[in-house]
């Protein structure tokens, strides 16, 4: 296990709890040095942890921590997939969404979940990254919130 695997087991993420490969879509697609990961919502060893509008159903507080859930879902399918988060060279971007209530105008505060944990796992040069966070009328099976996100590998 790497440096990286052991940040995110660290922060309360075990590896063995992530998604498996679905019959639809792939956890990642890769196009020569780009990853880009399928969206991942917070299930926790296939529980959905966390349904509803933000801020009425779900705390911003429980959104941001279900959005940190998201990203160490995508960085367990990369290690599935990749075999080691050592194969990143970066995070290049994180897409956000956010089921939110109509005027609900703090969506990139509950996406700073996931942007924390992976400034946290790749340090802070390589877990920096561009991104866009979306309040929508609603999420696949009611969650609160879904990650998306496009690494590099390295050469």
């Amino acid at each position: 296990m790497g440096d990286r695997e052991q940040k995110l087991e660290a922060a309360g993420f075990p590896l063995d709890r992530g998604p498996k490969e679905g019959p639809v879509i792939d956890l990642l697609a890769v196009l020569g040095d780009t990853v880009y990961a399928s969206g991942q919502v917070p299930y926790d060893a296939g529980v959905l942890t966390s349904k509803g509008k933000v801020p009425s159903q779900v705390s911003v507080e429980d959104a941001t921590t279900a959005a940190a859930l998201c990203a160490a879902n995508i960085l367990r399918a990369l290690v599935t997939k990749l075999g080691s988060l050592d194969r990143i060279e970066r995070v290049v971007r994180v897409t956000g969404y956010v089921n939110a209530d109509p005027d609900f105008t703090d969506c990139h505060l509950v996406i700073n979940g996931a942007t924390n944990l992976l400034k946290e796992v790749f340090g802070p040069d390589a877990g920096r990254h561009a991104r866009t966070a979306l309040g929508m009328g609603q999420l696949p099976l009611g969650t609160s919130v879904e990650v998306e996100a496009i690494f590099q590998l390295k050469k």
